[in-house]
């Protein structure tokens, strides 16, 4: 109960016989035997888990909105076993999940039907970190905050910042194009992550993992991988540029009577903050409602029907500080905001932070979540929300918006308490409709997944998705790497 219908296992059904958004039938993959459990057992002694309780974990996904079923988990150490494992999956023709730390949520990180999971939770040393550079090489399965707080000792914080960041993998943050928090102020994973190394599905090494942040010479092959979903390849290793630690932070907690004034406090604050902003998200009430009854958070500000979050990152306390309280002042004598709060020590910063990080996990308290991840115009970012509200009416629970308003990024929430077919049709195609008339993309972040890959015309051309094929073709000829996920199947 809870799990749509559309995810099925092989040796139960071949095909999944429901919804045609979700159907799938399983592809003519090889069947795990006693021989391949002993080759992997040989390979990693103690480092592979076949007992259906403990694999069991692995095959849901954070939300618990989709499972495969997997009956093999697979822990490597090195690139070098990856390598193995994925020449003889290759060999047997065998589907290969690879998996971090299992926080998607688009369907993309467990299986559909039983393929083997590749786990990179036992990749987790650091390799390097350059201090003059500020550049950091490392394994994919190094925890996101464990790298921050490793890159903080010497005054340095990582280029991403996520809600999942104490589970998360900085090899599926790159695998998935994460984006999070501190886009606005760093920019995208495309421009931080300078190198990789990845293991291909026939189990060659691609040793791509430089540390310059120039290199001229021929095509850029790590773009290809970062947001490829685990589809082209395993990123074994990472190499990235982290940014000095900020000796000045200060946090703004603003209430807003309307989506307007949000806006307009945005660009008077990106105006009068200038290099200093780090962040700017919004919420609406109702978000900052189900955090309060949920999580027993409470809110400095209330009964305002919009708040949003603003950072500031600078070298300059004093300087800093002053320019914040300029803002303050012009924004309040302004009317744009009617309260807000300001903190500058850590653990209220944190605190503050919280309201807004764990949004998602109060959600989940809700029943069933139907999540979509869109990008905007900003000036047309809550027309989506105020839409689908009018449009579902009684039928939802919750219509919730929230998000990165910074890089036009709009987290819609949708809650039931169970998952109602009904209810998804009046949502899908609708949402992606929508977002394509205004020419945004029906994922800004999170990915296809499973759960999305079959729209992904609304937000690419059919030359551009037929090319995307053809490199999945070429680098995974036989299909055996995250198999239904990301991409329509080919003509």
């Amino acid at each position: 109960p809870g799990v749509p219908r559309g995810r099925g296992c092989a040796g139960s059904r071949e095909v999944v016989p429901t919804c045609e958004r979700y159907a799938v039938r399983r592809l003519p993959f090889g069947r795990l035997a006693d021989g391949d459990v002993a080759f992997f057992e040989r390979l990693m002694p103690g480092r592979v888990i076949t007992g259906e309780e403990e694999v069991k974990p692995f095959n849901v996904d954070w939300l618990k909105s989709v499972r495969g079923c997997s009956q093999l988990v697979l822990k490597p150490q090195t690139t070098a076993e990856v390598s193995q494992v994925l020449r003889y999956c290759h060999e047997r023709n065998l589907a290969v999940n690879p998996q971090g730390g299992n926080t998607g949520l688009v369907g993309g990180s467990v299986p559909v039907f039983d393929e083997i999971i590749l786990s990179t939770a036992l990749m987790n040393q650091i390799i390097s970190f350059d201090k003059v550079s500020g550049i950091l090489v490392c394994q994919a399965g190094c925890v996101l905050e464990r790298l921050n707080e490793y890159l903080e000792e010497q005054g340095f914080i990582m280029p991403l910042d996520l809600g999942a960041k104490g589970s998360c993998h900085i090899g599926g943050n790159v695998a998935t194009n994460a984006g999070g928090l501190r886009l606005l102020r760093y920019g995208s994973l495309r421009g931080t992550v300078l190198g990789l190394e990845v293991v291909l599905a026939d189990g060659s090494a691609l040793d791509c993992l430089t540390s310059l942040r120039k290199d001229n010479t021929g095509y850029d092959l790590k773009q290809l991988f970062i947001g490829s979903e685990g589809t082209l390849g395993v990123i074994t290793a990472v190499s990235i540029l982290c940014p000095q630690k900020p000796k000045a932070v200060n946090l703004a907690f603003l209430g807003c009577q309307s989506f307007a004034k949000v806006l307009e406090t945005f660009t008077t604050c990106r105006a009068m903050l200038g290099e200093i902003l780090s962040a700017y998200e919004f919420m609406d009430e109702k978000c900052m409602e189900l955090v309060e009854r949920h999580l027993k958070l409470s809110s400095p500000v209330t009964d305002s029907p919009f708040y949003v979050l603003i950072e500031t990152s600078g070298s300059n306390s004093t300087h800093d500080e002053e320019k914040l309280n300029n803002f303050l002042e012009q924004a309040m004598a302004s009317g744009l905001v009617t309260d807000g709060t300001v903190a500058t020590d850590d653990k209220k910063i944190k605190v503050l932070w919280g309201l807004r990080e764990r949004i998602t996990e109060a959600l989940t308290h809700e029943g069933y979540v139907y999540k979509y991840d869109i990008s905007l115009p900003v000036g047309k970012l809550y027309d989506l929300v105020t839409d689908m509200r009018a449009r579902l009416g009684q039928s939802a629970k919750n219509v919730v918006g929230y998000g990165h308003l910074g890089d036009g990024n709009l987290h819609l929430n949708i809650t039931a308490e169970s998952y109602s077919h009904s209810l998804l049709d009046a949502i899908e195609p609708f949402v992606y409709e929508w977002t394509a008339r205004c020419n945004g993309s029906i994922s800004a972040e999170h990915g296809l997944g499973f759960k999305k890959k079959q729209f992904i015309q609304y937000s690419k051309p059919r030359e551009a998705v037929a090319l995307m094929q053809q490199f999945k073709a070429m680098l995974d000829p036989k299909g055996i790497l995250n198999p239904y996920k990301t991409l329509p199947s080919a003509p």
